[in-house]
């Protein structure tokens, strides 16, 4: 993979940890930026600058044999809306600058689409068709980002029509585009053969995805049959996480053998956190939960950190690893140690957190001071994996 966009993407990364790193300092001393602003910029940044970005390096090199010259030129310009909307989000929040950002981005992804679809080559079947649907889903999850200008004249930025349309790009972005998308990656690099287990297993995945749709429904919408339809998804998806594991089972001894243990590590470290993930959506089968879950922002966001540090993040790492582009010495382990630990430990203390306020006990204990410090490990981990590939000297024909 070319070393100049994946650094350009940690760097993303890093700005974002930063950003999310003053968040949490803001429970503890004062900061010189609006809060609610500062956070439009972090997951900005964090999903179109890093996850989005990355996918897209991954895409082009291993999906596109013969290079195009038009996919360096749309990175640039892709990166350029991401800067653009990594300073205008601090300054003004949603207003005509990061508007125009954002639609600019929205724009260099449908191009991308076309893009890929147009020159994609593999001799995969596999990868191919989670490839295929992870482009679809990202198409389908802005449709929700040009509801937002008619909810908002029609009836309102509090209304349930502009909350879902938030909540309807998110999912597909999360649980769609970026979650197929490295299962897409993922499955390439191990050769995965077509089966009838896959083709269960991709059917289960399209009916999952589009059903768990249901309880973001729920939480602006309450009734009971938006339950039941996320209740079958949570089930369905949990019989994914069943033929996933049976699906990359047969490849365990290989991937062993061509791999770091380093890598492997990490691999099994988003695999885990992909697991987590299901086990814990499927606590949304219990109605009370359900309800509680948006309301409870602990949780919220513990959740979609799971999934986009943990699950996706775990996977990009691995891809990063795999690609040789890093110097396998003690930094980059300890880099990556910082990075997990981190994760870990916010992970635990956003969910004690959410825990004890459903549960009405209250406040942990130096709660913020301690979210804020182990929220500082993350930016210092990803410093430490950007720094070491730079220091890198020989890639380019040596990377996969």
């Amino acid at each position: 993979m070319p070393k100049n966009l994946v650094v350009t993407c940690l760097i993303n990364f890093l700005v974002a940890a930063l950003t999310g790193v003053v968040l949490r300092y803001a429970f503890v001393g004062e900061v010189g930026f609006n809060f609610r602003f500062l956070t439009h910029a972090h997951s900005h940044v964090a999903m179109l600058g890093w996850v989005y970005l990355m996918l897209y390096v991954l895409f082009a090199h291993f999906f596109v044999p013969e290079k195009k010259a038009v996919f360096n030129r749309l990175f640039w310009l892709t990166q350029l809306a991401v800067v653009g909307m990594m300073f205008s989000f601090p300054v003004q929040g949603y207003a005509a600058v990061s508007i125009a950002f954002s639609t600019l981005h929205i724009f260099c992804s449908y191009y991308f689409v076309y893009l890929i679809w147009k020159h994609q080559k593999t001799e995969q079947p596999v990868a191919e068709k989670l490839l295929k649907t992870s482009l679809v889903f990202m198409l389908i999850s802005t449709i929700g980002v040009w509801c937002l200008g008619p909810a908002v004249s029609m009836q309102g930025q509090a209304s349930a029509f502009y909350q879902i349309a938030i909540q309807f790009f998110l999912h597909f972005q999360f649980n769609g585009w970026f979650l197929i998308a490295v299962l897409a990656v993922f499955f390439y690099k191990l050769k995965l053969e077509p089966s009838p287990t896959f083709k269960r297993f991709f059917q289960l995945l399209l009916a999952s995805t589009m059903l768990t749709m249901a309880l973001p429904v729920y939480w602006f919408v309450p009734l009971k049959i938006f339950l039941w339809i996320n209740g079958l998804g949570v089930l369905l998806q949990l019989l994914t996480l069943v033929l996933l594991i049976k699906l990359i089972k047969p490849y365990r001894k290989s991937f062993i053998k061509n791999n770091t243990k380093l890598t492997i590590a990490v691999f099994c470290f988003a695999l885990v956190s992909l697991v987590l993930k299901m086990v814990l959506q499927s606590l949304s089968l219990v109605p009370e939960i359900a309800a509680a879950a948006y309301q409870q922002r602990n949780l919220v966001i513990g959740f979609i950190h799971l999934l986009m540090l943990g699950a996706i993040t775990g996977f990009l790492f691995g891809f990063i690893l795999q690609s040789r582009l890093t110097n396998f010495n003690f930094i980059l382990k300890l880099s990556l140690l910082l990075f997990i630990l981190g994760f870990v430990l916010t992970e635990l203390l956003l969910m004690l957190q959410g825990v004890m306020l459903y549960f009405g006990v209250g406040i942990l204990s130096n709660y913020f001071i301690l979210l804020f410090t182990s929220s500082t490990l993350l930016p210092l981990g990803i410093l430490g994996i950007t720094v070491n590939i730079l220091k890198r000297k020989i890639y380019g024909t040596e990377t996969s």
